[in-house]
């Protein structure tokens, strides 16, 4: 049995287009320059899972910390006001083209005195309604692929003003069903991964208002490679990333707050390197093992802890392409008295390096026990679409100690 062409395609769009400029910059050709977009298992890790950050074009390493900050970077709970408190999040995904494909994100933190904290998440992806048919056609089955992260944290304060979290995620990406794939039986992916970070905020002051400075790191998804084999033949990364970045937050009075935040981020997995060929026929050139040579780059064929170093110099292009494969993400924020909120933000990645390029605005809304967040996306620059075009994205909070003091009251 196989799975039809058609279902194929399905699988593929759910999975890839997760980064759909990435898939659309492999089909697009730039006069003079070599398109090498990194490409990782379970993409879905990437995404955006709050409306919060969403609307501040996907900056959130060192933004003010909320019940999402694990995705983000856990250490920032450390900062937080309440004792306790979760929030559920959804995004529509490819909305233009199916109804059933979406991402839900379910995340909580819990106090544990004045310096140390647990959270915990569940982010789950859906591919929607898929029918597996045989070679001639025959309906096997009506299945739903999917794929979860299911995380726990831990944070801390060090010092004063800086904190470290650490976390442990379980991946789980379920997308054949079991069903055999090429006449090759197939099963989930599994992964385990753990996440690193730091937080630190200063208060600082300007001429009539206050405020404070904060920096974040997050290195994220370390772990093991993802088989989808029985024989573990072909194994692929996870998408370990490394995000860091500044924030600035002014309490311009008793009333308005005002934040600026950048946020950068590059892929800690190997770059694709470009493989010998020979000159007359275009064919491949094999060594003595029976390896197709490099002629640029490095083996991508290497350990995870060598993979993450090795990022960092192995582009085929040398320093120039490593510099494209960082992305940047800038946001603002705006709140009045604590109760409303409107967002805006920026994200840029390389033309060559995925092209994904888009404008996000959005909007918050709290009151006592409640909080609604609200994002929507706008692409701008390159040919690639985005498969959040048009689609408006919603958090609810809930708060906790507010429940508390009113159930009191």
């Amino acid at each position: 049995m196989r799975i039809s062409s058609i279902v194929r395609l399905s699988i593929l769009t759910g999975i890839f287009t997760a980064f759909s400029c990435i898939v659309q910059a492999q089909s697009t050709t730039y006069i003079g320059q070599d398109l090498n977009t990194i490409t990782s298992s379970v993409p879905f890790l990437q995404i955006a899972p709050d409306a919060r950050s969403a609307g501040m074009g996907e900056a959130g390493v060192s933004s003010a910390p909320d019940a999402n900050s694990l995705h983000w970077n856990p250490a920032k709970y450390t900062y937080i006001e309440n004792s306790m408190g979760f929030s559920m999040s959804y995004s529509p995904w490819l909305r233009a083209l199916v109804s059933d494909i979406n991402l839900a994100y379910l995340t909580g933190y819990a106090k544990l005195g004045d310096d140390q904290v647990i959270s915990g998440s569940l982010l789950y992806f859906s591919l929607g309604d898929i029918t597996f048919t045989d070679i001639q056609g025959g309906t096997i089955g009506n299945y739903r692929p999917n794929e979860f992260a299911l995380s726990a944290a831990y944070s801390r304060k060090l010092t004063k003003n800086l904190s470290g979290a650490v976390s442990a995620r379980f991946i789980n990406s379920n997308l054949t069903q079991g069903q055999s794939v090429g006449g090759a039986s197939t099963k989930p992916g599994r992964s385990v991964a753990s996440d690193i970070a730091l937080y630190s905020q200063h208060d600082v002051e300007f001429p009539n208002m206050e405020g404070y400075f904060a920096w974040g790191l997050n290195i994220s998804n370390i772990g093991s490679k993802i088989s989808y084999s029985d024989d573990n033949t072909q194994r692929d990364f996870i998408p370990t990333n490394l995000r860091f970045g500044p924030s600035l937050t002014l309490d311009i009075d008793d009333y308005n707050r005002l934040t600026f935040m950048v946020d950068v981020n590059k892929l800690l997995i190997p770059t694709p390197p470009i493989y010998a060929t020979d000159s007359a026929t275009g064919l491949p050139i094999y060594g003595d093992d029976g390896e197709q040579l490099i002629a640029f780059g490095k083996d991508p064929n290497v350990s995870v802890p060598v993979g993450m170093f090795q990022s960092f110099f192995d582009a085929p292009g040398g320093f120039k392409e490593e510099m494209r494969e960082f992305s940047f993400a800038a946001g603002i924020e705006y709140w009045y008295d604590k109760q409303f909120a409107i967002r805006g933000g920026y994200f840029y990645e390389d033309r060559l390096k995925g092209d994904r390029k888009f404008f996000t605005l959005g909007a918050g809304l709290r009151y006592n026990v409640f909080g609604l967040d609200f994002a929507y996306l706008i692409p701008t620059g390159g040919k690639a679409k985005n498969p959040l075009e048009n689609t408006l994205r919603f958090t609810l909070h809930f708060d906790f100690e507010a429940f508390q003091k009113q159930a009191a009251k």
